[in-house]
């Protein structure tokens, strides 16, 4: 919907859909810097900086919880965005496959006609699977690991071995994430969206102009119906 608090931009975000998504992000770093030590000696030194090896385990236990967390937060307590998010990722029209040629063009700096694309762009929409993919990997192997009287010891092998590979899958995603949110073009609107809630109508229209014309076509009606 349009913004009533500033004119000119955009609602992308609801509150809770950016807190969700900062809880998230803030808990699989904490995640990955509890992890270190627990992989490697080279990373012993964090273990001071822990309070330990058990409190290191300890807080990467209650990191794990926080990072499940916030889908139960949408679920809860914004489940029209979160459905929203859940419907776009997996529906994928003409115009989403047409996405990425243009898109390695404009990435090198080329110009490059992109299609329109929907609330979220074909990129977001591999993002977002990815991390899906990656997350329940993590999760499912995780719980293997936390609750190993329950799992039979060829199944927890697997688990520690799926822990690894989805962690190193999901660490190279973040950082194509990172780095799309805020050193490509147009970033800055686009890290706005995320903390402040709301994008200009200027890069809604370039980066995201189906969701825009809907937009426009919603104003239309309302103001017919007024």
């Amino acid at each position: 919907m349009m913004s009533t608090k500033n004119k000119g931009y955009v609602k992308r975000f609801s509150l809770t859909f950016r807190i969700a998504h900062w809880v998230n992000a803030g808990a699989f770093f904490a995640l990955y810097i509890t992890a270190l030590p627990m992989y490697t000696e080279f990373f012993d030194w964090l273990y001071p900086v822990l309070g330990g090896p058990a409190n290191a385990r300890l807080l990467h236990r209650v990191f794990a919880v926080l990072f499940i967390l916030p889908m139960f937060i949408m679920i809860f307590c914004d489940p029209k965005s979160f459905f929203h998010w859940i419907k776009s990722i997996f529906t994928w029209r003409k115009h989403d496959f047409g996405f990425f040629l243009p898109f390695a063009k404009e990435f090198f700096g080329k110009h490059a006609d992109i299609p329109k694309q929907d609330f979220y762009n074909a990129g977001e929409k591999i993002n977002s699977l990815l991390q899906v993919f990656t997350t329940i990997i993590i999760i499912a192997s995780g719980f293997m690991m936390w609750f190993p009287s329950y799992i039979p010891y060829d199944i927890r092998v697997w688990g520690y071995l799926l822990h690894n590979i989805g962690f190193a899958l999901a660490i190279a995603v973040v950082v194509g994430h990172v780095y799309l949110a805020t050193l490509a073009p147009g970033a800055k609107d686009a890290m706005r969206g995320i903390t402040k809630g709301d994008v200009s109508e200027t890069w809604a229209k370039e980066h995201h102009g189906r969701w825009y014309d809907e937009l426009k076509e919603e104003e239309k009606k309302k103001k017919q119906g007024a």
